[in-house]
């Protein structure tokens, strides 16, 4: 029984460990036209919005199309880091079990 608990208590400090690790992985998405990037961090947070300099028109009706898309692409690379991260600390911590995180 204490040897779950310590286990327990090693897989939860391992665990920060990556979220904390994940804070400080950003990823970029682009929108499809390439005139908007969306920054996120591992833990799939926006930290930042950039619009191209020759982009000036928000009223544009594509504009919330292009920002939609910026925001899924970045977060799509910041779910594909999330996940390989878990993936590697489920094999650490339980050898076998990384499939898991597929």
């Amino acid at each position: 029984m204490f040897d779950m608990m310590k286990k327990l208590q090693e897989a939860q400090r391992q665990m920060k460990e990556i979220k904390d690790r994940l804070e400080t992985i950003y990823v970029s998405g682009k929108s499809n036209n390439g005139s908007i990037t969306v920054t996120s961090n591992g833990n799939r947070k926006i930290t930042g919005i950039d619009f191209a300099s020759d982009y000036q028109n928000q009223n544009d009706p594509e504009f919330k199309m292009e920002m939609v898309s910026a925001i899924n692409d970045a977060l799509d690379k910041a779910n594909t880091v999330n996940e390989s991260e878990m993936k590697s600390a489920a094999s650490t911590m339980m050898p076998g079990m990384g499939g898991l995180f597929k």
